[in-house]
This record gives C-alpha cells, structure tokens and sequence, in this order.
C-alpha cells in the first residue's frame, strides 16, 4: 500500500519537475535505518527519502509546507496521527 501526497510546489529531480510524491508504507528495517541519524529533522528527511525512494536531498528541496505534509502521512501511516 502507498500514499501519495500532491506537492503544493513541484521539485527538479533528474532534470523533470514532480509534482507528486509518493511513499510506500514503512517497515521495521526502515525505523531500524533511521536509529543511526542524528536530530528529528534529519531523521524525518532520512525516512521520507527511504519510502519515497528519493534521496535525502531530494527531500530538502521540499517547500516546508509540503515536507509537513509528508511528515504528517508518515506518522498516519506509523499510527501516531
């Protein structure tokens, strides 16, 4: 199953503009990865960047408003929403 979140501000990634970003849901080895990063923020990119299969910075060329979006889909799916 996955979610997919309709940007309010497309990235560049590769060269194409995106404007969807989708994430798979997350698994126990995906919370495991994300032990090793220092920091909420950066832990939160990690784990966006993992189900999206982006890049960590990737992910910081979100608009803030749409990396709260992402943030709060990943707690939805974790069941903290």
């Amino acid at each position: 199953m996955t979610m997919t979140i309709k940007l309010r501000e497309p990235v560049q990634i590769n060269g194409a503009s995106v404007g969807v970003l989708t994430l798979r849901r997350p698994k126990v080895r995906d919370l495991e990865a994300i032990d090793k990063v220092a920091g909420e923020t950066a832990k939160t990119v990690a784990l966006i960047a993992n189900l999206a299969e982006w890049t960590p910075d990737q992910v910081r060329e979100l608009d803030a408003a749409d990396f709260a979006a992402a943030s709060k889909a990943v707690a939805e799916m974790l069941g903290n929403g």
